[in-house]
This record gives structure tokens, C-alpha cells and sequence, in this order.
């Protein structure tokens, strides 16, 4: 039997999500979302949104930059669910998306909270935060209810 399945076994609520890999232009954005924030980088002279934050602006050359908050809401433009070889770190097969945030950047990571049979294209979802191991948390989306 293997370690982390030994853990996950003995606790089942223990994290086992691998901490995200930090690098120096997206320390800002782990940083916020262990705090259960979502931000982004926004260009200081053209104001375009990107992703993943970066030091020159991909549309313009600028090396001005802020770092803004995000909605947090979008639609799920696609998604898959890998099953082989089992995804480490995860319990089951995580469902891996492409959100398309209201921003208009694109945004990959998990949609947790529905069955990956009923998602479907445009399905609004809203960030949530999950924790990892090393107490750090990473960012998944669940559906959200669209307001009548």
C-alpha cells in the first residue's frame, strides 16, 4: 500500500492536493489565494487582462503591471476528466476545466460540486478555494446559481 493512500486511509479530511509550484511573477497570486483571494494581473498601459502573470504584457511589450482583483465568476469553456494514470494527490479523478473568467482570460483548474456528466459548455460557475497539503490553497470552481 502506498504512503498517501496509507494517510488518506488513517485521515480521511487531511489534505493531499499537492501545494502549488510558486514562481517569482505569480507569487502575488498564491500569496492572495491563501488568503481566499482571487487577483490577476492586469497590463498598466494597455489594461488587458493575462494569465498567467507574467513580467511584459504579451499585447503590448509594456513592463507595467498591476495586480487587481477577479471576479471570480465565469463559464466553463471545456472540460475532460483524466483517469489514467490516476492523478496524484486527488481522492478521485479530478475534473479539469478551462474557465472562461468574466474578465476574459482563461483560467485552468478544477470544478468541484457536480457530477462530471451534467457540466456542460457555459455553465457558470465561482471560484472557490481548497486547501493543500503545506496549508497553502488553490482555486477550483463550483456552479453557481444564476440570479432570475
Amino acid at each position: 500500500m502506498s504512503t498517501v493512500a496509507s494517510e488518506t486511509e488513517a485521515k480521511p479530511n487531511k489534505p493531499i492536493r499537492l501545494a502549488p509550484i510558486v514562481t517569482p511573477d505569480a507569487k502575488f497570486f498564491w500569496d492572495a489565494a491563501d488568503q481566499e483571494q482571487f487577483l490577476g494581473q492586469q497590463c498598466g498601459s494597455c489594461e488587458r487582462f493575462r494569465f498567467p502573470p507574467r513580467p511584459m504584457c504579451p499585447h503590448c511589450h509594456s513592463l507595467e503591471r498591476r495586480e487587481v482583483p477577479l471576479s471570480g465568476r465565469g463559464t466553463v469553456y471545456t472540460w475532460i476528466r483524466p483517469l489514467h494514470p490516476p492523478a496524484y494527490g486527488f481522492r478521485e479523478p479530478p475534473t479539469v476545466a478551462v474557465i472562461e473568467l468574466e474578465e476574459g482570460i482563461r483560467f485552468v483548474s478544477n470544478v468541484e460540486g457536480i457530477a462530471f456528466e451534467d457540466i456542460t459548455a457555459g455553465l457558470p460557475v465561482q471560484v472557490a478555494f481548497v486547501e493543500t497539503v503545506g496549508h497553502h490553497k488553490v482555486p477550483v470552481f463550483r456552479p453557481r446559481e444564476e440570479k432570475r
